[in-house]
């Protein structure tokens, strides 16, 4: 590009000092490098309103409505209130794009892709945001509608943005790792394709996220960054590889095997016999995962796999940070029809969220104001006692009304176990 006009970045430029990379040298690559006359003008451009946004401590993007013909999201607004100063970027739209499952790619996906981006945006792409899209950043209104129809035409649709349902998420999953306890790619796909319309036409109070994690690492941060997480589990005994243990202890010594698996385990769960065998409380396990992360050929998730449900999980807003609460402690994941109870129950809690969510509000935050009986209510599922979010905190907690839900508890896990049985 012509030297002549490219704008002064000197503050931008302290950012390139130090070890690490920076998106400062991203920027003036496509500025300097790109074969493409306007990529280099439109980087140029954003580099000068980033340095001037700097010099002032100000920043100059406002919103406003971009969209694509039959849709009401998936596109996000950026306008420059500078942009006589900096025409070739006073558009800067973002589109989010929905991934497959599982984040799997093929080169010749990402070619098409990157090609279709660098003929009509700025070249910058982001794998991926916080709710899981393809971030496409930066490009004009006119377009935004020519990208979008070019990617549509090979099979990629638009991701959430906006009061809407929002991209689903889901770990890498059971196609590459061994802890896995549900198939997360078909829950997700079964979601995704029940709430399309959801995603594509904003009509909910506030954003809705889904994402699936295979098992307690939760590797999608679903338990704090979504609305509805579902999470892969199991119920029976953790399988023990007593060999592999011995094995293991005997490659890392008793007392490293003492210091950094079974004295953290949070419930203390785990013992070390003078056999170099491993012991497990099963009871008292909460599936932190720790003890499996540190030894996976020695110990696996049990056989008897299914998932955990919680609602209301988000990040700060009104009331600050919330994690999910539980919603269902075990489902197995067996037939077709366990998978629609999941896309049910989900469709049930947007309906409610829906109706009685105030402007702004998250499902989180929803539950804290009208209370979690209410929520439960609402969208049909009995109290449990492992809905407790926070036990053995306070002792100041009302009783009444206790013993009669105790005794539909034990009712429905007899009439459980007796179908189980038959």
């Amino acid at each position: 590009m012509d030297q002549k006009k490219i704008y002064p970045t000197p503050m931008l430029d302290i950012l390139e000092e130090g070890p690490w990379p920076s998106f400062i040298s991203g920027f003036k690559r496509l500025r300097d490098k790109h074969p493409e006359k306007r990529i280099n003008e439109m980087a140029n451009s954003l580099l000068g309103q980033l340095e001037h946004s700097y010099e002032t401590r100000k920043g100059y993007w406002k919103g406003g409505t971009v969209s694509v013909f039959g849709y009401g999201g998936g596109i996000i607004p950026r306008f420059s209130e500078v942009g006589a100063a900096f025409p070739e970027s006073r558009e800067f739209h973002t589109l989010r794009v929905q991934p497959p499952a599982g984040n799997f790619y093929t080169t010749a996906m990402l070619k098409q892709m990157a090609d279709s981006w660098e003929k009509y945006g700025s070249g910058m792409v982001t794998f991926h945001g916080q709710t899981g899209n393809i971030m496409f950043i930066g490009t004009t209104t006119e377009n935004t509608q020519h990208f979008f129809d070019e990617i549509n035409e090979y099979g990629w649709d638009l991701g959430g943005a906006g009061p809407c349902v929002r991209t689903a998420m889901c770990c890498v999953g059971s196609a590459r790792c061994e802890q896995s306890c549900c198939n997360e790619h078909a829950i997700q796909r079964h979601l995704v394709n029940t709430f399309t319309d959801d995603v594509h036409r904003p009509a909910l109070p506030y954003k809705f996220k889904f994402k699936v994690s295979g098992c307690p690492n939760d590797c999608v941060n679903s338990i704090e960054r979504s609305d509805f997480a579902v999470i892969g589990t199991w119920r029976d005994e953790m399988k023990v590889d007593q060999n592999e243990v011995k094995a293991f202890v005997k490659k890392k010594g008793r007392q490293y095997v003492i210091d950094n698996i079974t004295t953290r385990c949070p419930t203390q769960a785990l013992t070390l016999k003078d056999d170099d065998t491993l012991a497990v409380d099963n009871k008292n396990c909460v599936r932190c995962m720790h003890c499996l992360n540190v030894m996976p050929k020695a110990l696996s998730p049990g056989d008897d796999k299914g998932v955990t449900i919680l609602i209301g999980g988000k990040r700060t807003l009104k009331i600050g940070d919330l994690m999910g609460t539980v919603i269902v402690p075990f489902m197995r994941l067996d037939t077709v029809e366990d998978y629609e109870k999941i896309v049910e129950m989900a469709q049930n809690t947007i309906d409610f969220f829906a109706e009685n969510a105030l402007e702004h509000e998250r499902t989180g935050e929803m539950i804290e104001r009208i209370g979690l009986v209410n929520f439960l209510e609402g969208i049909g599922i009995d109290v449990d006692p492992n809905m407790v979010s926070s036990p053995r905190q306070c002792s100041y907690v009302r009783t009444d009304g206790w013993d009669e839900e105790a005794e539909k508890w034990f009712q429905r896990k007899a009439e459980e176990k007796a179908a189980a049985a038959g």
